[in-house]
């Protein structure tokens, strides 16, 4: 059970709040990082991590709840030090992504979202991370683990267990633990290096055959603007040599008392 936040771990807290908070013009606009905050606290985001967030923001604890139960990266119960997740979207489990869930899931003994004995390793499923140039991905804590297998994926999960480093396959130079992460996601570097390349090969390849093969985009077609009502109703010249709108409406018969209104004789109301 998380005890109410007090103490020194309040005053921390309070003081990293006012650090984001002071990123926006609205504050209820750090309710995002706020919760990786809350998060990188506890493990998870906790009842009293809420609280923590709807006092801060002048919110509800409703409203606070709503986004932590929305988005996936905020956990609702304790989570393990790595968070393991394989990428199971269209183009990944095609590539072998079910395949590698199943053989974690088989070598570890859990299920999606759930945690080891040791606390070491938490599975999940996850939806599209953008890497599909180098599917089947596995993130741990969110650093990629580009063109995994069951057996590589396996090989990972045991090094980690173990207390050994693993790297990352494009990103920074190592993994944080999950509560580390959490805190990096809040807008605090942790002055982990090496951030290395974000786009690898696979991604720029096409750029490349097209520079070798001198391709270019056509140029975009210049839409024309659309008429204007004059343009789509011309004036029509008037016997006289006047031209009238073509809103005015028709002139009387002569001798007429036609309504200026209607343009109808009053006889024609009857």
């Amino acid at each position: 059970m998380i005890e109410p936040y007090e103490g020194d771990k309040l005053a921390r807290l309070e003081a990293d709040a006012a650090a984001i908070t002071a990123r926006y013009p609205d504050p209820r606009s750090g309710l995002l990082p706020l919760l990786h905050l809350v998060q990188s606290e506890d493990g998870y985001v906790t009842g009293e991590g809420i609280a923590f967030c709807a006092r801060t923001l002048g919110l509800s604890t409703a409203e606070v709840s709503g986004v932590a139960t929305f988005y996936t990266q905020y956990k609702r119960h304790p989570c393990g030090t790595y968070n393991v997740g394989v990428c199971t979207n269209t183009l990944c489990a095609i590539m072998g992504g079910d395949a590698i869930f199943d053989e974690l899931s088989e070598h570890l003994g859990i299920g999606h979202d759930e945690t080891t004995d040791d606390g070491a390793i938490t599975l999940e499923r996850i939806e599209c991370n953008a890497a599909c140039d180098y599917a089947p991905v596995m993130m741990v804590n969110w650093e990629f683990f580009d063109h995994q297998t069951p057996q590589s994926a396996a090989e990972i999960v045991d090094t980690l267990r173990a207390g050994d480093q693993v790297v990352p396959t494009r990103g920074a130079d190592s993994v944080a633990s999950f509560t580390e992460m959490s805190r990096v996601l809040a807008g605090f570097p942790d002055g982990r290096g090496g951030e290395g390349i974000g786009a690898g090969e696979p991604t720029l390849v096409g750029l490349r055959l097209a520079k070798d093969k001198g391709w270019e985009a056509p140029e975009l077609p210049v839409a024309e603007p659309p008429p204007t009502r004059a343009q789509e109703e011309p004036v029509e010249p008037v016997p006289g040599g006047e031209q009238s709108s073509v809103d005015t409406p028709a002139a009387p018969p002569e001798g007429g008392t036609a309504d200026t209104e209607t343009g109808r004789e009053p006889s024609e109301e009857a």
